[in-house]
């Protein structure tokens, strides 16, 4: 849908579909990862690869084509294959393009299939013969806060957010490290998260400082990896007995502004309002509030993103994230459950798949097959997906039933 417009006709999320996500050094190559995500979705669709009709494949590492070369290992059916690159919002951008197409009209049945392989240590560019896409963010957090070479950038990105909250909010420090305690609980319950061991918060905060107030263990992996997604029509649905009982309610995907650049204040330069403009667009189109969701995937990079985006979203009103903490409203048996999954914390975070391995968690919470994860009655769920540099994507997903 165009920003706040109501959709053109419904969109199903049929099938959905994700590897098991592992560290650098340890996962087949990207084109056996996407190949089996793709194949997984198809499987839980029960979809033949020959009745889609077009493919979205993300990645941020790689070469120009190689969705095809992942897609590939699904089938030769000469069907327009999309490359996308939008930062770590890579596979929400994918599927936002998937669900467009079939919202419009123009096809019936499309893959969104995200996919990562990645190499061990901090993110960094692939060319230093050129200006990086992040050097006017860059630029704005060195005039901020300085830059430390030793420490990584997208670290200190999101710890100078953290500390400008604190400065604004008085919070303690250890506040960040409850969500990583939190994180590690919910991926215990998650085969495919990298990270299955709990923490206590003495041992999230003795961990070595990566960037204050971040410990190492508030800071998400690099990770290998795939999922994927399959959206039709209802039409398409009824047609081939598909599993139609999630319908995606509405999706927004924003930009930077000139707030990005002009507030100096981190928490805007790293995304904060995209992703409260996201946020809206999606609550007018779908005429839901934050108050009446369940469980909520959210881009949880840093434990400082996860705090930031609680208020953004709407989930709990400004300068009150602390408290939506401590009093576990963010977790099982309080108001929302965010990042059953484990989040990109825990769950892991392989760049092209993130957005694509989040609507997996959502879609199987709103079946009811979320296992030892699921949440009690949900019926509506937000996803939330980032990328610096930069663009947003939320979407609301809701059982078909659910008015």
């Amino acid at each position: 849908m165009s920003q706040t417009q109501k959709p053109q006709r419904a969109v199903h999320v049929v099938g959905v579909g994700m590897i098991p996500f592992t560290k650098p050094g340890a996962s087949e190559p990207y084109t056996v990862m996407g190949a089996k995500a793709a194949k997984a979705a198809l499987a839980d669709a029960g979809v033949d690869y020959r009745d889609v009709q077009q493919a979205y494949v993300g990645y941020v590492y790689g070469d120009s084509t190689a969705g095809q070369a992942a897609i590939y290992g699904v089938g030769l059916s000469g069907i327009p294959v999309f490359n996308v690159n939008n930062n770590c919002s890579t596979g929400s951008s994918a599927l936002f393009l998937a669900r467009q197409a079939v919202e419009s009209g123009m096809i019936e049945c499309a893959i969104a299939l995200g996919f990562e392989q990645m190499v061990p240590g901090a993110l960094k560019g692939a060319y230093d013969d050129r200006p990086s896409p992040l050097t006017r963010f860059a630029d704005v957090m060195k005039e901020h806060q300085g830059f430390e070479p030793t420490a990584p950038r997208a670290a200190q990105f999101f710890g100078g957010a953290g500390r400008d909250y604190i400065a604004q909010y008085g919070i303690r420090p250890d506040t960040f490290g409850r969500i990583s305690v939190k994180a590690r609980q919910h991926a215990a319950r998650n085969p495919f998260a990298v990270f299955r061991q709990t923490l206590t918060l003495d041992e999230v905060m003795a961990a070595p400082t990566v960037f204050d107030p971040m410990t190492r263990f508030q800071c998400c992996p690099p990770t290998c990896g795939a999922a994927a997604a399959i959206v039709c029509s209802a039409e398409f649905a009824k047609k081939h007995g598909l599993d139609a009982s999630v319908v995606i309610a509405a999706q927004a995907m924003t930009t930077d502004t000139p707030s990005t650049f002009e507030s100096n204040d981190m928490r805007k330069v790293v995304g904060y309002d995209m992703a409260a403009s996201a946020a809206r667009q999606v609550y007018e189109a779908a005429g839901i509030g934050p108050d009446d969701l369940d469980v909520v995937e959210l881009h949880d990079c840093f434990t400082a993103n996860e705090l930031l985006t609680y208020e953004a979203l709407g989930l709990t009103p400004e300068g009150t994230a602390e408290r939506f903490i401590v009093d576990g409203d963010n977790t099982y048996g309080g108001r929302i459950v965010t990042n059953p999954s484990g989040g990109l914390l825990s769950k892991g975070h392989p760049l092209g798949a993130t957005g694509l391995a989040q609507c997996t968690e959502l879609v199987q919470q709103l079946r009811g097959t979320a296992d030892k994860r699921q949440v009690e009655g949900a019926r509506l769920a937000l996803q939330h997906n980032l990328g610096l540099g930069g663009a947003c994507v939320v979407a609301m997903y809701k059982k078909a039933e659910f008015a």
